[in-house]
């Protein structure tokens, strides 16, 4: 039986959708069906790979995180998001096509199906701390010098202060925060932390 190829030149077909094709790539929210995230990245993987799409979707990730039960030594993976897979990718027609027509796809998360919502960046970068942990370059000049923050989560939540340096290595901030009248110098994760405009 020979392999069939299909056509998508109907994709390119401007008449029924005016939205211009994205030239950047960006984060999309996939959703699929219940424990189907792993078939359905494995699919698309193959399905870019054959159908040469490897220049406008760059990366699928079901996004995980580490659990580990109380009293107990081993750590476990365990999907963050279940049913939603994430896919970096520049949006065209076809990546549309290929990726909303994919088995155990039920759709692209926004108030559009037919023309899907990218995360933003200050959403990117949140899910980017759990997904891309070894990647501290994703991380590069998010604080500057004197940038005034306010802590928005742990022991120092409700103070605000001021950055002294970005360590993206460790993904944190050195910064001097405000507390009972008096600065101390802490060290504070990105997402314990909100840029004062």
């Amino acid at each position: 039986m020979a392999a069939t190829k299909r056509d998508f030149s109907f994709l390119h077909d401007n008449s029924q959708d005016n939205r211009t094709a994205d030239t950047d790539m960006r984060w999309y929210v996939v959703h699929t069906y219940s424990t189907y995230e792993n078939k359905v990245k494995q699919y698309l993987e193959k399905k870019i790979e054959n159908s040469n799409l490897g220049e406008t979707v760059e990366k699928i990730i079901i996004p995980m995180v580490e659990e580990k039960d109380v009293g107990e030594s081993k750590v476990e993976l365990k999907k963050s998001f279940p049913g939603y897979i994430l896919v970096k990718m520049k949006y065209t027609k076809e990546t549309w096509y290929v990726i909303r027509n994919a088995p155990g796809v039920t759709g692209f998360v926004g108030p559009d199906p037919m023309n899907p919502t990218p995360l933003t960046p200050e959403e990117a970068m949140v899910l980017k701390l759990d997904l891309d942990k070894n990647n501290s370059s994703l991380f590069v000049n998010l604080f500057k010098e004197n940038d005034r923050i306010s802590v928005i989560s742990g022991p120092l939540a409700g103070n605000e202060g001021v950055v002294i340096a970005d360590l993206p290595d460790k993904k944190c901030i050195k910064a001097l925060v405000s507390m009972f009248g008096r600065n101390i110098t802490a060290e504070l994760e990105y997402i314990q932390v909100k840029k004062e405009d």
